[in-house]
C-alpha cells in the first residue's frame, strides 16, 4: 500500500502523535513521520546487511573448497564463487567501476532519504542500501585487493546464475522500486497526479502573498 501525506494512513500517524502533544505543529508531526520512516529504512538496510554477511562468513568457513551441497536436487546448490564482477557474475573484469557504483547507489540513496515520508519507499531503499553495503564490503575488504575484492557468491540455480543474499536484496528493492515507480508514488509520499497540482497550488499562494499596491487618495488635491 502506497502512503500519501493526505492518505488516511498518513492521517492516522498524524492522529496519533498530535495525541502525544496538543501543541505540536504540523511540520513538527511529519518531521516525526520521516524519522519513522529512516528508522525504518535503516532497520531494513541493516538487516539485510547483516543477514549478508553473517551468510558470507559462514559459507566462506565451511564450504569453501568443499564439494557443493544440494539443496533442491541440482536445481539449487550452495556453493562458494568468488565473483569479481558485478551481481549474479556479470563484468568480471570491471570489479573497480562496480564499487564506484555500489558507492554512488548508497550516496543517491542518502540524499533520497532527505525527503523520504513513504513506507514502502522505505523498505525498498531500505533493502537497496543493505544489498549494496552488503557487496561493497566484500569489494573493499576481501582479496585479492582493496576496492578489488571478489564478491562471495554461494546460491547457485541451475542455468540461472551464482549470487548472495545482497544480490537478493537490491533486485527486490529494485522491482519494489520500478513497481512504486509505475503506481506513481513518490519518495515523499505525494504521486505523479497530485504532485504537479500541488506545485501549481504553491505558485499560486506565492503570487497571492505578493504586497498590494497602496490605493490612490482620491480627495488629495
Amino acid at each position: 500500500m502506497i502512503t500519501t501525506p493526505g492518505s488516511p494512513q498518513t492521517r492516522d500517524e498524524e492522529s496519533q502523535l498530535a495525541g502525544a502533544s496538543p501543541v505540536t505543529e504540523p511540520s513538527e508531526l511529519r518531521a516525526m513521520v520521516r524519522r519513522r520512516r529512516l528508522t525504518l529504512l535503516f532497520s531494513v538496510a541493516l538487516l539485510a546487511y547483516l543477514l549478508d554477511l553473517g551468510s558470507k562468513l559462514l559459507v566462506v568457513a565451511k564450504l569453501e573448497g568443499h564439494s557443493p551441497i544440494q539443496v533442491i536436487g541440482d536445481v539449487v546448490t550452495l556453493q562458494v564463487i568468488r565473483n569479481a564482477g558485478a551481481a549474479f557474475g556479470m563484468g568480471q573484469t570491471m570489479t573497480v567501476v562496480f564499487t564506484v557504483i555500489a558507492a554512488a547507489v548508497i550516496v543517491v540513496i542518502w540524499r533520497i532519504s532527505r525527503r523520504l515520508y513513504s513506507l514502502p519507499w522505505a523498505i525498498a531503499l531500505g533493502l537497496l542500501l543493505g544489498g549494496a553495503l552488503g557487496n561493497l564490503t566484500d569489494r573493499i575488504f576481501r582479496s585479492p585487493a582493496t576496492f578489488r575484492g571478489h564478491v562471495v557468491d554461494f546460491i547457485s540455480v541451475q542455468h540461472f546464475a551464482v549470487f548472495n543474499l545482497a544480490d537478493s536484496a537490491i533486485v527486490c528493492g529494485g522491482i519494489l522500486v520500478v513497481l512504486l515507480s509505475f503506481r506513481g508514488s513518490n519518495p515523499d509520499g505525494s504521486t505523479h497526479r497530485t504532485a504537479a497540482p500541488a506545485a501549481e497550488q504553491a505558485k499560486e499562494a506565492k503570487g497571492s502573498e505578493a504586497p498590494a499596491e497602496p490605493a490612490k487618495d482620491d480627495q488629495a488635491n
